[in-house]
């Protein structure tokens, strides 16, 4: 998202569209494809349907793969869980007394750019947007897998060429998403995905039915701390947490912003509890025999294991394209065109672009690490503590504000080396 017209009403934004009153001054137009609209935004949303909205923007595919990362670093590192939680929470801060430093900060770019200019917000926008292509193409691995896992040993012959298993349902996956993209509307589609709380509080339900009900059973014993396996873990945990690029939206948005410390807290917490109640319901179901996906691990016999998987595929086939618009926008505003067949152009072939990637990667563990290591950790931790110091100026003045920006920029660097360097190591020996 950047600052013009494309990225103010990114897919980010669309499900917050109506919570803000719109209204459109002198409309100009220049070409036939083109219009320039000046708009006014009137924040007129409530503290609970900003918390709603949040809820569901942190609450993502990450609880699939949650009860591995703890399977990685042992019991002791829920405790990161915890930790990273409270970083994301408190950087969620940062972002907003950086927007209270500067009224004209209206998206996440924008804080870069104030903070460093124009590479600020190109360096910003680059994360952001590698970011949510990376995501994407993760989304296509879970379908593809789960899909495989409902469905086995189905193949498809195209002459002498024999397709099957996770590749068949991964390509499929992208026909289905493929109307989806096409469209510049994403209204319908932002409140198709805006159940992503929801569909995580059904797949909690599901687990804990299976284990407890289901005789799945809870004997996994774990191990109780493993050091080589910390850096896999905390790249999946900031993975759960890289909702920042839309914490400027729904701050603008809110009718008393007064009270948008207290939604960050209510939504980090509620969503860590729920993270951390999979991580232990699965890692005591399944113990180190827990997959890079827990519903890899479920009997497809049982209808609680079906529920977890159904609910598992539905929530990725919306937020694909929706997640996938502000890249896009981004290229289309590059190439100065804003016709339709640019659009149709340029989403079919960052779709087809991701399918190579998860066809040639179907690694979807060490993928959403490398991507919670590298790109999460960035957009959540180190960009919001970076451009605050330089904003605020703090970084001249020792106090505890400096103190506790430099510590947790400090962890979020050791994650982000650390942990790339861990996932790359483990996609190279996997492929």
């Amino acid at each position: 998202m950047a600052v013009e017209q494309g990225d103010r009403y990114s897919s980010i934004e669309a499900p917050l569209l109506n919570d803000e009153k719109v209204n459109d001054g002198n409309t100009t137009t220049t070409t036939k494809d083109q219009q320039h609209l000046t708009v006014h935004h009137v924040a007129n949303a409530s503290s609970f349907k900003t918390c709603f909205h949040l809820l569901n923007a942190i609450s993502g595919v990450g609880i699939v793969s949650i009860p591995y990362a703890l399977a990685s670093g042992g019991w002791v590192s829920i405790f990161l869980l915890f930790t990273i939680a409270l970083a994301c929470c408190y950087t969620g801060t940062l972002v907003k007394k950086c927007m209270d430093m500067d009224p004209n900060i209206r998206t996440f770019p924008d804080i870069g750019q104030h903070a460093f200019g124009s590479k600020g917000r190109l360096i910003v926008s680059i994360i952001m947007n590698s970011e949510l292509y990376l995501a994407v193409t993760g989304f296509l691995i879970l379908e593809g897998d789960n899909l495989n896992k409902l469905i086995p040993n189905v193949e498809i012959h195209i002459g002498e060429l024999s397709i099957g298993g996770t590749t068949m349902f991964t390509m499929v996956t992208c026909l289905v998403i493929l109307p989806t993209v096409l469209f510049e509307d994403m209204s319908l589609l932002s409140y198709v995905s805006a159940g992503g709380a929801l569909a995580s509080s059904i797949f909690i339900v599901s687990l804990l039915w299976n284990g407890a009900i289901d005789g799945t059973g809870f004997h996994g014993k774990g191990r109780v701390f493993n050091w080589s396996g910390v850096p896999s873990a905390v790249s999946l945990y900031a993975f759960c947490y890289s909702a920042h690029p839309v914490l400027p939206t729904l701050y603008n948005s809110m009718r008393n912003k007064t009270h948008f410390s207290g939604v960050l807290i209510v939504s980090f917490s509620a969503c860590t509890f729920g993270y951390a109640a999979a991580a232990i319901l699965g890692y005591l179901m399944f113990g180190q025999e827990v997959e890079s996906q827990v519903t890899l691990n479920l009997q497809t016999g049982k209808l609680s294991s079906r529920v977890a998987i159904y609910t598992t595929l539905v929530n990725p086939i919306a937020k694909y394209a929706l997640m996938l618009t502000p890249v896009i926008n981004a290229i289309k505003m590059k190439v100065s065109c804003n016709k339709r067949v640019t659009h149709m152009i340029i989403s079919t072939s960052l779709l087809v672009s991701s399918l190579i990637i998860a066809v040639t990667i179907p690694l979807f563990g060490y993928l959403m690490s490398l991507v919670g290591a590298l790109l999460s950790v960035s957009a959540s931790i180190l960009v919001p503590s970076i451009c605050y110091l330089k904003i605020s100026g703090d970084y001249k003045r020792f106090g505890s504000g400096m103190i506790i920006n430099y510590s947790i920029i400090v962890m979020g660097v050791a994650i982000a080396v650390f942990g790339t360097y861990r996932s790359l190591i483990d996609i190279i020996q996997n492929l």
